[in-house]
């Protein structure tokens, strides 16, 4: 994903972003516990994972070309999103 210097997300509309969420959720959701949330869940958790991945990867000094690597980003940071509330879960 693109973010400009304020942090805002350049060049995806919000169509683009909905369906990126949804799916980085359903993936999210598969790897981690071998099903999706339902489409509003799904759409929650990747677009959270989103700006988790977005985060983790500018740490990590990797950048995102396209719908594809957002979808990588996106999914990485659903994952991790996802483990910090299972662990808060099993806390």
């Amino acid at each position: 994903m693109l973010y400009n210097q304020v942090g805002k997300v350049v060049g995806m509309n919000l169509i683009a972003f909905l369906i990126l969420g949804a799916l980085a959720g359903w993936l999210a959701g598969v790897l981690t516990r071998g099903g999706g949330f339902g489409l509003l869940g799904d759409m929650g958790v990747g677009i959270v994972g989103a700006f988790i991945g977005g985060f983790l990867f500018s740490l990590a000094g990797l950048d995102t070309i396209g719908f594809l690597g957002a979808l990588v980003s996106a999914t990485v940071g659903a994952v991790v999103l996802l483990g910090i509330v299972g662990m808060i879960n099993r806390a």
